[in-house]
This record gives C-alpha cells, structure tokens and sequence, in this order.
C-alpha cells in the first residue's frame, strides 16, 4: 500500500511539475508580448485552488486531476475567432487578442512550451553533473570466447578511458557511444597495468536494432562482470534438496560459467528432471553439488531460487566541474532529443514494435522507481520525460504546438489565415490520433502489467 502511494505521489509530482514548466513557457512569452492570458491552470477538471493576478487580469487555477494544463489566451480558441464573446470585450483588449497577432508572435508563443522543456532538462542535467552521479566504473570484467573484443586484443581488467576520442567515465556511456557506432570503425583507449593501449576494430550491425540491444555484450564482447548469488531458497524445492544456500555465490552450472543470470536459467530449464551439476562458491570453499530440476507445467527446468547479480567492481561517484556540468546539460539534452526523435520514428516504421511504448502507468512505475533510487535518478527521469514531451508537442499534429506552427507557415505561403471550419476539422482529426495513441498506450500498460 505505501509503495503504491509512493508511485502515484512521484507520478503525480512529476507530471505535475513537467507540465507546469511547459505551460509557463507559454504563459510568459504570451505576457511578454502583450497577449492577454485570461487562465493559466495545473490540471484538467474542477478547481483546487484559484486565485488573480495582481493585475486581476489572469486566473491561476490547480485543478483536481494533474495529467494535463491549459493556457487560455484572448481570442485563442477557434469559437472565439472574429466573433464577440459572451463578455464584452474592450477595443484595447481586441487588440491584445491571440487571433490578431503576427504570425512571429503567435509562432512564438506555440514554440515557447516545448523550449522551456528543453531548458528544464539541460538544466537538470546540469545539476545531475554537479551533484554526481553514482555509475559503474568501465572495467571489463569478462570477455566472450572468440568475440570481436577478444580478436582486437582486449583484457579482463581493462579500463576503458576512449571511445572514438571521446571520453568514457561509465559503462552506461560506453554503451551509448558503442550503439551509435553500430558498423563503424572504433578506436578504444585502454588503461591496464602495463600501460595505455589503443585497439581498433569494426564493430558488427545487429540483426535487431541497437536501441533494443546491449551492444557492448552482444556485439563487442565484453562485459563488466558479475558475481550470480543466491538470494533466496523456496522451501520443499529442488535446490533446498540438493544443498543450494542463501548466500551461496555461483560460479558454474553444468559447466557453463555465471556470466549472466539469463544464460544460467536457460541451462536449468533445459535439464528437467535430470542431474546438473552447481559450483558454488560459500565462505571462501568451493563447493560441488548436484541438483534435480523439476519440470514446470510447460514442462522447463525449475529448482526454486532466485538469483541476484553484483558487479565485481564497485559503483563509484563520477562529479563534473562547473563548466564540463554546464556543458554535460546541454550535450545529454541534444542526445536525449535525438534518440527521442529516433524511437519515435522507428515505431512509425515499424521497426521497433509499438508494444514498447508506454503510457500513464510505465510513467508512474518509472517515476516511483527512479524516486525510490534517489535524488539523481529522480532528476535524470524527470529531464528524460520533459524532453519526450517536448519532441512529442512539436510533432506536426493539430492540436500540438507543432500543429499550430503548421497553421501558422500554411498561413504565411497562402497570405491569408486558414478558415476557422477547416481548422476546426483538422483539430478534431489531431483529437483522434492522441486520443488512439494514449489508449493503445494504456493498453500496453495493462498488457505489461498482467503479464507480470
């Protein structure tokens, strides 16, 4: 109960404050241009709270249900458009109307949310460089039989300090730099105990796409290393029967080394119902023992543990300076906002299957984890999130911010405005294509979330 109502209050949060900040960049561009705002609202639905600018002009309102907000502009809305409203409106204010702007203003003010999500994420990023981040150090740990690493004369123990000139202070980086580098010539800067070392080598094209891939495992080789543990023992079950203890490190099965946690499963399930030999390792003795799978209901290999992995080598806090964290924040934004731009592009063409996007409830179990994590995970969430909304406002769909930049150019070749019908058409064909999106997000959401 109290983890659920840690993911719905940092979902709530999250959304909340990634809204606002979009919302505002419209609001404050608006004011500052002299375009009269008359609300300004956090949330859809009945109010929470409202109050008036001091100049009465504006109302700030907080509304019941946080999963959206609304700038409401003079003159905005296309029932409004050349018409009189219900109040009267003065000439100084008709002037001030969103509809009779030029089309830099109004331009403008479309663009306006999605750049104050933008600068909420390289600020965030930013701060993610000063504060620190806790990463896993770039050693290499293990290194597959015959893969490209080995070939290019990579060692367990290697630091990786470059990749292609850049630096690397993580495994995480590494990754990222390997994975726009699929098919590429590399050039990687090594530090071991003898000395530095660089190797070159042509980094393999994946059969699946790279995003969807750990590159450095599959198609370089390496990996950072891990102790497999157990963590647990089912009672009545086949391992308790064959001497398997909490606590117990294990290094081989069936002769297979404990490299990852998959590969071990995947040797168990195959020998249902026959011997398969352990090699543990429990307080500094090895020990040999042999265990019995018993066949599930699909008829796969179970000995009733679970398995835990730990790096070999420590995570370790990685800091930045002012100036590399300033230029960190814009850097990770720019690479954020690119890879956005792929994913989204990619599951339009099908190339990566549109079961991996997410809706409400991916969000909020993301945002409850990261929370859970700390401040930085947090943080590195909320900027990821703000990027996404940003790319996604600015797709070229009415009723987005980059609908309403279409009006506006379409406006400028035809030298006249579009007519209000049309637009109004177009709007509610936008309407329909978010309104599927969110439910075939929210369909993959419960799809998850019952498969387990």
């Amino acid at each position: 109960m109290l983890e659920t109502l840690h993911t719905i209050l940092a979902f709530v949060v999250a959304i909340a404050l990634l809204i606002a900040v979009h919302e505002f960049g419209h609001f404050i561009v608006a004011r500052k241009l002299g375009i009269k705002v008359e609300k300004f609202s956090i949330g859809f639905g009945p109010a929470l709270l409202s109050w008036r600018s001091r100049d009465k002009e504006v109302e700030y309102i907080i509304a019941a249900i946080p999963l959206g907000g609304y700038v409401k502009m003079l003159g905005e809305n296309l029932t409004e458009q050349g018409k009189e409203t219900k109040e009267e409106v003065s000439e100084a204010d008709k002037k001030r109307a969103f509809d009779v702007q030029l089309p830099w203003k109004r331009a403008a003010v479309a663009v306006a949310g999605p750049v104050f999500n933008f600068i909420f994420a390289i600020i965030a990023y930013m701060c993610i460089g000063w504060i620190g981040q806790t990463v896993l150090p770039p050693v290499i740990g293990n290194i597959s039989p015959a893969s490209v690493a080995e070939q290019a004369g990579m060692l367990e123990g290697d630091i990786v300090r470059k990749l292609n000139n850049h630096s690397i202070h993580s495994w995480q980086e590494m990754e990222e730099k390997l994975k726009l580098a699929s098919g590429e010539l590399v050039e990687v800067e090594l530090e071991r105990d003898s000395g530095n070392y660089s190797v070159k080598f042509e980094l393999p094209v994946p059969e699946e796409d790279v995003l969807l891939i750990n590159v450095a495992d599959m198609q370089l080789g390496i990996s950072p290393g891990i102790k497999v543990m157990v963590d647990s023992v089912e009672s009545e079950s086949a391992a308790l029967r064959g001497g398997l203890q909490s606590g117990d490190q294990i290094l081989q099965i069936q002769g297979v080394p404990a490299q990852s946690i998959r590969g071990l499963i995947e040797v168990i399930r195959k020998h249902a119902g026959q011997s398969v030999k352990f090699h543990v390792l429990r307080d500094k003795t090895v020990l040999n023992l042999t265990v019995i799978p018993v066949a599930d209901e699909a008829g796969f290999g179970r000995v009733g543990i679970r398995l835990n992995a730990i790096p070999v080598h420590e995570p370790v806090t990685y800091r930045m300076g002012f100036a590399d964290g300033v230029m960190f924040g814009f850097v990770r934004t720019w690479e954020m906002t690119i890879m956005t731009g792929q994913v989204m592009g990619k599951m339009l063409t099908a190339a990566i299957s549109p079961e991996n996007l997410g809706g409400p409830i991916a969000i909020a179990q993301l945002a409850g984890k990261t929370a859970e994590l700390g401040l930085v995970s947090f943080i590195s969430f909320l900027a990821l999130i703000s990027v996404n909304l940003a790319v996604l406002n600015l797709l070229p769909i009415p009723v987005l911010d980059g609908g309403h930049l279409i009006y506006i150019g379409l406006e400028k070749v035809r030298g006249k405005a579009l007519s209000p019908a049309l637009m109004e058409k177009t709007q509610i064909i936008g309407i329909s294509l978010i309104a599927i999106l969110m439910l075939f997000a929210f369909y993959n959401d419960l799809a998850r979330l019952f498969r387990g």
